[in-house]
């Protein structure tokens, strides 16, 4: 772990007291390192080499530290850990919780309607009115070709970069070959214990086909239970994006241009249109993607494009989360607490094909529940290597090894430089013990 130190002259700060702060420790990026040696009578242990922190040792212009100064006590600032653990998988008994307590949410409403209380409606913003919010038409576009992009990207990645399915369960690894974890729980998992058995993997092993109902107006009437076959389903990104105010052909979708009119609680009416002039075609912000064909799918030429591609590649996967991100804020987007049914949406389907944990009792109906971006875009986490061309992962190391989306994963493992959120639960800033003698003395 690489260590940055400056010394600060006290006579150039106003109001600084070395007594008061003696250390002052940032965190800046990893590549601004320097070499620790010369400091090392400081007392700087040689194991946080690999940091990103910033060491400011404040000293005077011209006197070194006295003994008091020496004796103050080290203090550390650090925005991110230098390890962290997944997210909480749930099993099927478990229900996922709420993104906000029931609690608050009870507190919030009743706040909501003692301030609103004796004042006069306020229209609704869009998208509650029935109309497309103008200013996210943009980013709807961007997030749809940001998805198009990371699969097309993804097709020609895996050609070269191995990634290994298992024939039992849903588990991957990336990598030359499988690893050697007894974590499989698919059918006769018991007479294998656990092992996995390695076989080639699609692109859907990859990125989750988690699909959604296509609403022609997203406020009409919610989908019955009859009608589950007859309403074509279509992947939540795009549906999201739809909604958002990406015009397809093949998934036509009502727009408004006026808001609706409130009657009720839950009925309202279309504004009459009929005065308006007729629309005219107005060519998208941007043009949409395709993704390629089968036929069209080639390998990159050299590493230099191996390592383009993969950065190209990340950055698609970021810009689709993040985009999606935004725009679930404010077209809101359900799922079930049960099962990974999602729906985008104000309410959820009438749809009874919920079969998770006790769905007997619930007469087969989802129990929805507001989304979070894991939900819509589910990552799927696997094990990171921390060294491709090195010995392979061992078993009685599996505690100091790492994990990261498997899109994450693949673009590092081509070359591309791992993004700081995901340094963390990959563990890049960790010993790894070179075996399991050296692992048994780790306190």
């Amino acid at each position: 772990m690489s260590i940055t130190y400056s010394a600060i002259s006290s006579g150039t700060v106003s109001g600084f007291s070395p007594k008061s702060v003696p250390f002052a420790i940032q965190s800046v990026p990893s590549r601004q390192f320097l070499n620790p040696n010369p400091f090392s009578r400081f007392g700087f242990s040689p194991s946080l080499q690999g940091s990103s922190i910033e060491f400011r040792l404040q000293l005077n212009s011209r006197v070194l530290l006295s003994e008091e100064r020496r004796s103050l006590p080290l203090v550390v600032r650090s925005d991110r850990p230098q390890n962290e653990d997944l997210p909480k998988q749930y099993t099927r008994r478990e229900k996922k919780p709420f993104p906000v307590p029931i609690v608050d949410l009870r507190r919030a409403a009743r706040e909501r309607v003692k301030n609103n209380k004796d004042k006069p409606k306020r229209p609704l913003p869009p998208p509650k009115n029935g109309m497309v919010v103008k200013s996210l038409v943009p980013l709807a576009y961007k997030v749809y070709n940001a998805r198009i992009r990371l699969i097309n990207n993804l097709h020609r990645l895996m050609k070269v970069v191995r990634v290994n399915a298992c024939g039992w369960c849903n588990e991957i690894h990336v990598g030359p070959y499988g690893h050697p974890f007894k974590s499989c729980k698919g059918p006769n998992a018991s007479q294998r214990k656990g092992l996995h058995e390695w076989t080639n993997s699609v692109i859907e092993d990859v990125i989750v086909p988690l699909e959604a109902y296509h609403l022609y107006d997203r406020l009409g009437k919610r989908i019955r239970h009859d009608e589950r076959f007859s309403i074509p389903r279509v992947p939540a990104v795009v549906e999201l994006c739809i909604q958002g105010g990406v015009e397809i052909p093949e998934f036509p979708t009502k727009r408004r241009r006026k808001p609706i009119i409130r009657i009720g609680k839950s009925e309202f009416v279309d504004a009459d249109e009929t005065e308006l002039p007729d629309p005219e075609p107005q060519p998208p912000p941007v043009p949409l993607l395709t993704e390629l064909p089968v036929s069209e799918i080639t390998p990159p030429s050299s590493e230099e494009e191996t390592v383009s591609l993969a950065e190209e590649t990340l950055q698609a996967w970021e810009e689709m989360r993040a985009g999606a991100k935004k725009l679930m804020r404010m077209y809101r987007v359900r799922v079930c607490g049960y099962c990974p049914e999602v729906h985008v949406g104000p309410t959820g389907h009438k749809a009874q094909n919920c079969g998770a944990f006790k769905h007997q009792q619930r007469n087969g109906q989802h129990g929805w529940q507001s989304a979070v971006l894991d939900d819509l875009i589910p990552p799927r986490y696997v094990w990171h290597v921390p060294d491709v061309n090195g010995p392979p992962l061992q078993r009685e190391l599996r505690s100091f090894y790492g994990q990261a989306p498997a899109v994450v994963e693949i673009c590092a493992q081509a070359g591309a430089v791992v993004p700081e959120q995901y340094r963390a639960t990959m563990r890049l800033e960790v010993g790894i013990p070179s075996s399991v003698k050296e692992a048994e003395m780790v306190v």
